[in-house]
């Protein structure tokens, strides 16, 4: 149901979205051809060029807002949501700027587009704003809300509500709890316990509740049959919430085996073959045009890294990779040339005597990682993903963090979720697994790409960086 509710909010946002790129392409196009205020009104070239721009543009700014989370099923704040529009928009700004470059059509003009882009930034902040003050006028009202009982005090009650709780969209108000074990008025976040379990046979004859949630413990499911019958021989739409996060610490999902429903422990979208194909394309793609791109700037470094110390130019380094399996790292050596036995078991920390100042350079703006093109054209690594770590610290880690050796069932990436919100070098590793996983659970190809636009545009990227 929830599921259902905030598909519907996402398809009408998508919607709204398209009729405020229209409005704002073709009230550009009327302002700049059909009136004085942007200079002269005579049309250069055809209107369906312009009708065929504005196809391309409506997918792309569509595409753009779902890779900037405004499509989110979890509710922003305010102030976060209207950032990502101007964001997202900045970066239509950008990547229509170099593809009028590269193309270079006569007399396209640059003007109305000037004007496009900062009226869609406009509206659509505005459209966002009155959807989500509508909204909330509504459930002020109690209009479109849901009445929800839980029978169970557990965890899962407790995650269930907090969910509930920061997603006022959903329109869900949970009346309260039934539990044998916990004593009537027990609260978390202003919900109480307000019975037994045995209440069901009273409260549900009155017909007054939308929705039953079973938010049992993992040690009351002997009781979970008698529940689910006593509700729906009611009629009132009931459904089960399991405690299992203690034992199953991550998001599972279930699949139908000819009627018997098996839960997977784990969902990872690049275990199947065509994500996994696509991913290894953009791939061997991207660190192609990047070893072109860059070649001018890792020459420079070259020529720093020979005048400042003795020693090789590339460090090679064994890392961890896909499937547990070792792999050579490269990158440009930023630092003086040390024994290995040191090198293995030590990081680098802020004002390390043995970075080069050359190599301090490199690695405030990450021109240390760039021969990592050559790791990912290899298939050692890839564009995107958690960032390999050395055999001594995963075998350390491994035992002190659980779910830590998920991070390798992906190709180790030369940036990551991690790294775009700041979580690199001597950080939290525990923090930084929380962002792999997200990122391992949570792939898609929309969300690469954003990874990609923030470690180019973000300010997080170099923080910590030393």
């Amino acid at each position: 149901m929830i599921e259902e509710n905030a598909k519907f909010l996402n398809r009408l946002l998508v919607f709204l979205d398209a009729a405020v790129i229209g409005i704002s392409f073709w009230g550009a196009w009327f302002i700049r051809f059909r009136t004085n205020l942007l200079g002269v009104h005579i049309e250069v070239i055809s209107r369906s060029i312009y009708l065929i721009v504005f196809v391309m543009i409506m997918i792309a700014m569509l595409l753009l807002y779902s890779a900037f989370n405004l499509y989110s099923k979890r509710m922003m704040r305010i102030r976060t949501l209207l950032s990502n529009i101007v964001m997202a928009n900045a970066v239509g700004v950008l990547v229509f700027s170099t593809l009028l470059y590269i193309i270079k059509i006569a007399d396209f003009s640059r003007g109305m587009f000037a004007f496009f882009f900062a009226a869609n930034t406009f509206l659509e902040c505005s459209e966002r704003y009155m959807v989500r003050w509508v909204l909330t006028q509504r459930w002020k009202s109690g209009k479109n809300i849901r009445q929800v009982l839980l029978v169970g005090y557990s965890r899962a009650a407790e995650q269930y509500i907090d969910r509930v709780k920061s997603n006022p969209q959903w329109g869900y108000r949970i009346r309260g709890i039934l539990d044998d074990k916990v004593p009537a008025g027990k609260e978390y976040r202003g919900i109480r316990v307000i019975g037994r379990i045995e209440n069901l046979l009273v409260i549900l004859p009155e017909n007054h509740l939308d929705e039953i949630a079973i938010t049992l413990g993992l040690s009351e499911y002997a009781r979970l049959e008698d529940i689910v019958s006593r509700c729906e021989k009611s009629g009132v739409h009931t459904k089960f919430i399991p405690d299992y996060n203690n034992i199953i610490p991550t998001r599972p999902y279930t699949e139908d085996v000819m009627g018997l429903p098996v839960i997977n422990i784990r969902h990872v979208p690049l275990s199947n073959t065509f994500p996994a194909l696509m991913k290894r394309a953009t791939d061997i793609v991207g660190s192609l045009v990047a070893i072109i791109l860059f070649s001018p700037v890792m020459l420079f470094c070259v020529i720093g890294i020979k005048r400042s110390s003795p020693g090789p130019v590339i460090f090679k380094q064994e890392r961890v990779g896909l499937h547990n399996r070792p792999f050579k790292m490269y990158k440009f050596r930023t630092m003086v040339v040390q024994k290995e036995e040191d090198e293995k078991t030590a990081w680098t920390v802020k004002n390390d005597p043995r970075v080069t100042k050359i190599g301090r350079f490199m690695r405030k703006h990450n021109l240390d990682e760039l021969p990592q093109f050559f790791n990912i054209l290899k298939g050692d690594m890839s564009l995107v993903g958690p960032r390999p770590e050395r055999p001594f610290f995963v075998e350390r880690f491994q035992e002190e963090i659980p779910r830590y050796m998920i991070k390798h069932q992906v190709r180790p990436g030369l940036t990551g979720w991690a790294q775009i919100n700041g979580l690199r070098g001597d950080t939290s590793i525990r923090k930084r697994i929380e962002y792999d996983l997200y990122y391992i659970e949570n792939w898609t190809y929309l969300l690469d790409i954003k990874i990609l636009i923030l470690t180019v545009i973000g300010r997080k990227v170099n923080k910590n960086a030393y």
